[in-house]
């Protein structure tokens, strides 16, 4: 089959486009026939060789896909071949066919296209376990997310805004994109270029009281002001360390404020865990894509022998939205 090979680990040169072995669904498994995958920052990350795949994952790029059930494993009894279904998967992505558990699939709605299902299960799966699972955001409170245009960005204010619509949601973003960001409608857009310490205006906005969730990928750089703009019992969620992983921390006003620091990673998770992540998001989100109250927001769409150049689109940060990767023509 035709994937994304590696051949090495670095900048873009290690890409090509190449033959692999067909992979075969295991129990409980099923063998998709991929339309589009899609660009996520973990493959930079793991094409710079710093994020292994879980053991007994496919070593190919690419965490989410959207295609066809091709072949079901042994025991699979709720999915029929032919099937237009998207999943997560531990990798295997960027190829003609990737295998992935039975319990991780999602139906695609008839309103839905492959390259739009395509990006939901890594960015709008993140967005909502971090959000509502791990940060039980309620209707009313206030969330800052960091990253404006990003991904994770962009599925977390469409979310907010369809499942928790009273949330204010405050966004930090680059001088380019505070437009977009704004037009998503969001309440307060920062431009943390000259706001890299963005507590003062918080504390304005908040009239003092603070955040009730922050949503960060930035890591040790954010850690301060994050901590300084959490309210009383506010939770910062860390999905990623962009700018290094080690901060002082003012454990005292921590305390004092009864504030939880989670960190939070979704690929390592165990399959049955990742099973019922799939399984809430299916019954509380995806009805909001069915009905087009959510449409992925995609930047662009590249076929997968422009690899290179979908992969050049993610290191420049150049994109608003998700970056699909087409495989099938």
């Amino acid at each position: 089959m035709k994937a994304v090979l590696l051949s090495g680990f670095g900048g873009l040169d290690v890409l090509r486009v190449g033959e692999a072995e067909k992979p075969v669904p295991a129990a409980g498994q099923v063998l998709v026939k991929v339309v589009a995958s899609s660009i996520n920052r973990p493959d930079i990350v793991q094409r710079e060789g710093n994020y292994p795949p879980p053991k007994g994952d496919s070593e190919i790029l690419g965490l989410e896909v959207a295609g066809t059930v091709e072949a079901l494993g042994d025991g699979v009894t709720n999915w029929k071949v032919g099937d237009r279904v998207m999943t997560l998967v531990g990798g295997g992505g960027y190829a003609e066919y990737a295998v992935a558990y039975a319990n991780h699939l999602m139906p695609i709605p008839s309103s839905m296209s492959f390259e739009e299902a395509a990006c939901v299960c890594e960015s709008y799966i993140t967005a909502f376990l971090n959000i509502f699972m791990i940060g039980e955001l309620e209707d009313g409170q206030t969330i800052i997310i960091h990253g404006g245009g990003g991904g994770v960005n962009t599925a977390g204010i469409q979310l907010v805004r369809a499942l928790a619509p009273n949330c204010k949601i405050i966004v930090t973003a680059s001088p380019e994109k505070i437009d977009r960001v704004q037009e998503l409608g969001v309440d307060l857009v920062i431009n943390y270029k000259e706001n890299p310490d963005f507590t003062g205006i918080i504390k304005e906005y908040t009239n003092k009281a603070g955040v009730d969730l922050i949503l960060d990928h930035i890591g040790a750089k954010y850690l301060a002001p994050n901590m300084n703009s959490l309210g009383y019992k506010g939770k910062l969620v860390i999905i990623g360390v962009t700018s290094g992983i080690k901060a002082e921390l003012n454990l005292a006003l921590m305390m004092v404020k009864r504030q939880q620091i989670i960190g939070s990673v979704l690929r390592s998770r165990p399959v049955k865990e990742k099973g019922e992540i799939v399984a809430e998001f299916t019954r509380r989100a995806l009805p909001k894509f069915a009905d087009r109250t959510i449409v992925p927001l995609i930047h662009a769409t590249f076929p997968i022998e422009q690899i290179v150049d979908a992969h050049r689109t993610m290191d420049e940060d150049a994109h608003f939205g998700k970056i699909v990767l087409k495989i099938a023509q």
